[in-house]
């Protein structure tokens, strides 16, 4: 792996990444993308491998953090959460927001177009490229283009589809969003071609959970058609992952073997996708997560609401709670900040932060496939499911729930506490809730009221409260720039 990242340093460098203020902020470099460069298929898959660096920017994995987790009911402020931070808490969220701002999201979405746009030109200059090969390099494109525009659906709802790369002033065209229908179908367009034709591996097991394989792409797929309430299709997707045998979860019955395999040292058995950071890439989450300035901690009420505490045997716990999702003395959020687990905590230091970004991992897979079957009348399958994550991760027997098997809406609700309790911080939790909360128009959406309002100040609870009655409140609005940039571009309906 250290080689695959020695490369997306030099492609970095070659590609350039950064912002341009313009629309979108979205155009490359002129020169290295067109002139004297689309010929070989070394320049094609140093422009592939440059789109997997543009994931290790900091600002995107930071933007992926606050849109999951900061408007769930797991995360507390600091006296340095910043002013944008605590609004989008409070529910204060205004277009000058800086989290409202896309960019780094579509800087990556060009980089995959720019593949997608001069990729097939080397086929007919490099007589050493296959066809196939080719097609496995577009589909890490489309895929990854993919993840993008599902992260912006989930958080804009309605965005601009950008299918062509911008490399040029000449070329930007101001274009309206489109509906979020429109954007879901082009997810599922991408992930059609990604699914045809990436491999199943790259003969390396560290490559293949930092690169897109066939199996990431399952595990988008399950993940959409769930948003979108597609069950079989879901159930489809979780199977072809499963019955691969490839995956399984970590052992759980040493606490610190657990964590260091699974979060410090990452790329296990586990994981299906992760962003790879390393010594060389840092991420973000020193200075959010682990520092003496840090931006934030994990909500008070966690260790007793979500993970359970054993007040006869502090020894008798839940493995993802103190010492696995967060330090309970302190509230650091412990799967970026954890050097070690289990009773001698040790924090990573600033050289040390290069936990993953984890996009999936079975236990997802898992959970995914658990929701899908409730809403196909087999819920003891997906209580069963359940229960194989709680038994890996010790879970505490009051936690558990007795929902009836015949009960959807009760078996999701269930599925909902166990996701807050296996991927807390995994920027999942808001979008968990949304999904969960949405179904069968908004039926469940006491839960997302009571989830809201958790870490508000009491005096803003009511307001909050109704803000968050208006289903529209549920999106983010479009950044200021870019309705200046963009005429063409309206205004989320709530925000208007």
């Amino acid at each position: 792996m250290r080689k695959l990242f020695l490369f997306i340093c030099i492609v970095s460098c070659v590609t350039g990444i950064y912002s341009c203020n313009k629309w979108l902020d979205v155009k490359p470099q002129d020169g290295i993308i067109r002139n004297n460069y689309w010929n070989t298929k070394e320049q094609l898959q140093a422009a592939v491998i440059g789109i997997y660096a543009s994931l290790l920017d900091n600002t995107l994995v930071q933007d992926l953090f606050v849109w999951g987790e900061l408007r769930g009911d797991m995360i507390a402020s600091t006296q340095f959460t910043s002013t944008d931070e605590v609004n989008i808490m409070n529910d204060n969220i205004l277009p000058s927001n800086s989290y409202t701002d896309w960019s780094p999201l579509y800087r990556t979405i060009n980089y995959c177009n720019t593949v997608l746009d001069f990729g097939p030109a080397v086929l007919k200059k490099d007589p050493t490229l296959s066809e196939n090969q080719l097609n496995a390099y577009l589909a890490e494109a489309h895929a990854i283009r993919a993840l993008m525009y599902f992260y912006l659906l989930r958080t804009f709802g309605e965005v601009p589809l950008v299918l062509k790369s911008t490399s040029s002033d000449s070329l930007i065209k101001r274009i309206p969003k489109s509906t979020d229908q429109e954007v879901y179908n082009q997810i599922m367009n991408d992930l059609h071609f990604a699914q045809l034709y990436a491999p199943y591996t790259y003969g390396n097991p560290n490559t293949d959970k930092g690169r897109i394989t066939k199996y990431t792409v399952f595990a988008m797929e399950a993940d959409a058609y769930l948003w979108m309430d597609q069950y079989d299709s879901c159930i489809a997707m979780c199977d072809s992952i499963i019955t691969s045998q490839r995956f399984g979860l970590v052992d759980g019955t040493n606490q610190s073997e657990w964590f260091n395999t699974l979060y410090f040292k990452g790329n296990s058995v586990e994981s299906i996708f992760e962003f790879q950071f390393d010594q060389q890439k840092l991420n973000p989450f020193y200075n959010l997560l682990i520092s003496s300035t840090r931006h934030f901690v994990a909500a008070p009420t966690v260790m007793d609401e979500v993970f359970g505490i054993d007040q006869t045997d502090p020894t008798h716990k839940d493995i993802r709670g103190d010492g696995g999702s967060l330090n309970a003395i302190d509230g650091t959020i412990w799967k970026y900040a954890g050097a070690t687990s289990g009773t001698n905590l040790i924090m990573r230091t600033s050289d040390q932060s290069f936990a993953h970004w984890f996009v999936y991992r079975y236990a997802d897979i898992l959970l995914l496939k658990a929701e899908a079957l409730a809403w196909v009348g087999r819920g003891q399958e997906a209580i069963d499911l359940i229960n194989m994550i709680r038994t890996r991760a010790h879970a505490l027997d009051f936690t558990a729930e007795s929902p009836d098997p015949g009960s959807p809406e009760d078996i999701s609700t269930y599925i909902l506490d166990e996701r807050a309790r296996e991927f807390a911080y995994e920027g999942k939790r808001w979008f968990d809730i949304l999904r969960i909360c949405k179904r069968n128009n908004y039926e469940l959406i006491n839960i997302l009221l009571n989830a809201v309002i958790k870490n508000v100040p009491g005096y803003l609870q009511q307001s909050v409260m109704n803000k968050y009655k208006d289903v529209r409140s549920h999106y983010l609005p479009i950044n200021q720039n870019e309705l200046l940039l963009d005429p063409e571009l309206k205004q989320n309906p709530y925000y208007q």
